[in-house]
């Protein structure tokens, strides 16, 4: 009997034991992904993310500009930046106060390509199906309705 409450008391204590030495061990291999994380991975990852983040904004910066860079093929006052889903819009002619060509212009830099909404866009100017709509706006939303005011300007 003694032998058996003595045997239960040595598991007990080793599974304690063993119990313990888990959980340091995962606070400690925690700790170490942790500083890890923190000294080696982020700073790459913040680096990456500045890196991309100026590469946008340059991207962004250049577009308003193109129309007063070099080489540029058309008059800047007849640009019109839309940003998206295209850059601009040119009104050939507008200076002139004869607009003899529209043209939809998508200003790139560096290595940068088409994504597919702007392809697709491209593809359906280059088709041709592009076309004018004129909407008129409803009459009774235009005409000027007595707005239920009193004589010192105040809802009536």
């Amino acid at each position: 009997m003694q032998l058996d409450l003595t045997l239960i008391i040595l598991i007990v204590i080793a599974l304690v034991a063993i119990f313990i030495a888990y959980r340091i061990g995962h606070k400690n291999g925690s700790l170490a992904k942790h500083n890890e994380w923190e000294n080696v991975l982020m700073p790459e990852h913040r680096q990456d993310a500045i890196t991309r983040s100026r590469a946008v904004l340059g991207g962004q910066f250049s577009e308003q500009l193109a129309p007063y860079l070099p080489d540029f093929q058309y008059l800047p006052t007849e640009c019109r930046f839309i940003g998206k889903p295209i850059d601009f819009i040119v009104f050939k002619g507008a200076d002139a106060k004869k607009i003899d060509e529209v043209i939809f212009v998508e200003v790139k830099s560096g290595n940068a390509k088409l994504n597919e909404h702007e392809k697709n866009l491209k593809d359906t100017i280059d088709k041709k199906r592009v076309r004018w709509v004129e909407y008129r706006v409803p009459q009774e939303l235009t005409k000027k309705k007595d707005m239920g005011f009193d004589k010192d300007g105040h809802v009536a």
